[in-house]
């Protein structure tokens, strides 16, 4: 199918529960096409993508779709949404020549440089560092992921990781305990286990005077943590010490003198806790290297659309490039 150039792409944010699907004109998302759809109501991704296009009309010379699992060779996964995803599906739903299946967490890092300005917060203020230098994402959400994002001669390339699925560090006896308090839930101690939606709730089980106690969900530990409930406070403030740490050590890994961004929905929940929980204490605490841990800008990316903007900015960076598929 041929496509006049004007045409716009489709890109789409996956999540287990919704999905989210809009347009893009180079890397802008048009806001006003942005649509949500229940996952539980459709078979498959490509009925999501036919339904979209059907209510739209028109054609689309790109697509790209970002999800929250683990993608390889054109073929994406999620753990608990059993669609299959791979780039020739997106050929067939969509009649695009140009597709792609992303990370989101990767996509996320595609998007620097198209975020606006008020939706980034800093969390320890750096001079602005230059744009050639690689940038972190740090994504605490549903799980935990990371990304580093690199600047190239031939465009962004984004790397891939399941930084997640490494161990929980440990530096005190408290924290021990608290790898061994959640290694019971698959036998190994992961920071996606304690820095995520459901590590929040382990947290708040590890610390309870009263192991038997019911563990209120996730979000109502926030709303009680915001009315001054002391076990929800301490329960902020192991987690924000262990992410402060956690970022700190990828910081050491991949050297991100762009800056680090934390993005996804548990990340911008604690926001408001950040600085009067130490967390810029907790990542430079770093021994001798803790002077150069000031080196390190961390932003709050608080976007709801940068793994949107991330997919239209991947298959733009493609189109400059002149290829059928952008550099990954």
């Amino acid at each position: 199918m041929a496509h006049p150039q004007t045409a716009p792409v489709l890109v789409a944010d996956i999540g287990g529960t919704n999905t989210r699907v809009a347009l893009a004109d180079g890397t802008m998302v048009r806001a006003e096409t942005v649509t949500k759809f229940r996952n539980a109501e459709y078979p498959s991704l490509d009925k999501v993508l036919r339904t979209y296009l059907e209510r739209v009309g028109g054609t689309v010379s790109g697509a790209c779709v970002a999800l929250a699992g683990p993608t390889r060779d054109g073929v994406g996964s999620l753990t608990n949404l059993d669609w299959r995803m791979d780039e020739a599906l997106l050929r067939d739903a969509t009649g695009a020549a140009h597709v792609a299946l992303l990370n989101d967490l990767v996509a996320q890092g595609y998007a620097l440089g198209d975020i606006a300005p008020g939706a980034l917060t800093p969390v320890i203020a750096r001079p602005a560092p230059a744009r050639t230098e690689t940038c972190l994402m740090i994504g605490i959400g549903t799980g935990f992921n990371a990304a580093a994002v690199l600047h190239t001669p031939g465009g962004r390339h984004v790397c891939p990781s399941e930084a997640g699925h490494a161990n929980l560090p440990v530096r005190t006896e408290r924290e021990l305990r608290l790898c061994r308090f959640v290694e019971t839930a698959h036998g190994f101690p992961a920071v996606e286990d304690v820095l995520s939606g459901r590590g929040i709730e382990r947290v708040h089980a590890f610390l309870a005077a009263d192991p038997d106690r019911a563990v209120p969900p996730a979000a109502e530990i926030m709303a009680r943590a915001a009315a001054g409930d002391r076990h929800a406070l301490d329960t902020l403030e192991l987690f924000i010490g262990l992410m402060g740490t956690v970022a700190g050590n990828l910081s050491l890994i991949h050297l991100p003198f762009g800056g680090v961004y934390l993005v996804g929905g548990v990340a911008r929940a604690m926001g408001p806790y950040l600085e009067q929980m130490s967390f810029a204490e907790a990542f430079a605490n770093k021994g001798r290297f803790a002077g150069f841990m000031r080196q390190f800008p961390v932003w709050l990316l608080e976007d709801d659309f940068a793994a949107l903007t991330g997919c239209a900015a991947y298959l733009a960076q493609g189109a400059h490039h002149g290829a059928g598929s952008p550099t990954s």
